[in-house]
């Protein structure tokens, strides 16, 4: 470790540090972390117990890991009290203020911007972008190379493959009961949004619709069926409206190294 031990950052005589790993002040870093070579830490940083951090990572100020769910007396979701630890890859940048639970896992080189949550149970694929105060739910699968912005809203139970853009303020939904009649307990389904898909800006995704490869919702439409693979769909509600042209399709697109 390098730099100043200050005496307000705590660290746990059982966590693992590598090679020059820096702290901000006022840091907690609990039993059985363990942190790879350089490593930067902002100010008033926490991490869990267990988490595992790669390499290279830049965690910025009053970042939160490994932070277990709370549950309310109301909730759908039953309390766990045993979590698996969460485990951030190589490279990452975890921005100011952003909040990473325990049991989600990031893959190398991922970003997670300002402000963004990032529940339990989820995964996030390689050099995917998280923008700024972007909300991931439990149990959601985020490919690699996506690029997920500003505010957006991933429902919980969502599946999202390798390559797909989801453009800043749009929501998913998971509960066609609107939260009343116990019917809606068993019926809870997330979107899914297959490889190249793409969502515009202030889109709304109704509960279990799937887009399909290179699939493209309009800004500000209200999609309530599939989309097929290659075409647009645009308004409330969304209809299709032309194909996606050819340039425009994955395939077409330079290669990621």
């Amino acid at each position: 470790m390098e730099g100043d031990q200050h005496m307000s950052t705590f660290i746990n005589s059982q966590a693992k540090l590598g090679n020059h790993v820096t702290f901000g002040y006022n840091c907690i870093i609990e039993e059985d972390v363990e942190i790879g070579d350089n490593v930067s830490i902002g100010h008033n940083v926490i991490i869990y117990k267990g988490t595992k951090i790669g390499e290279g990572c830049q965690i910025h100020d009053n970042v939160v890991i490994g932070k277990k769910p709370m549950r309310a007396a109301r909730s759908i979701l039953k309390a766990q009290s045993d979590h698996p630890p969460t485990v951030i890859g190589n490279r990452c940048t975890i921005g100011t203020s952003a909040i990473v639970y325990v049991n989600a896992q990031l893959a190398d080189e991922v970003f997670v911007a300002d402000l963004a949550t990032i529940r339990e149970k989820v995964t996030i694929g390689s050099q995917t972008i998280i923008g700024r105060g972007v909300a991931i739910e439990n149990e959601c699968s985020v490919g690699a190379y996506c690029k997920i912005e500003t505010n957006a809203y991933i429902t919980a139970f969502s599946t999202i493959e390798d390559y797909v853009f989801v453009a800043p303020g749009v929501v998913t939904s998971n509960d066609n009961y609107i939260g009343r009649t116990e019917k809606r307990f068993s019926a809870f389904k997330g979107c899914t949004i297959r490889k190249g898909g793409r969502v515009g800006a202030n889109a709304t995704l109704l509960p279990g619709l799937i887009v399909e490869e290179d699939g493209v919702i309009g800004a500000g439409s209200v999609a309530t069926k599939q989309v097929v693979s290659g075409k647009i769909v645009v308004g409330n509600p969304a209809k299709p409206l032309r194909d996606v042209e050819e340039d425009q399709l994955l395939i077409n697109q330079p290669k990621k190294s």
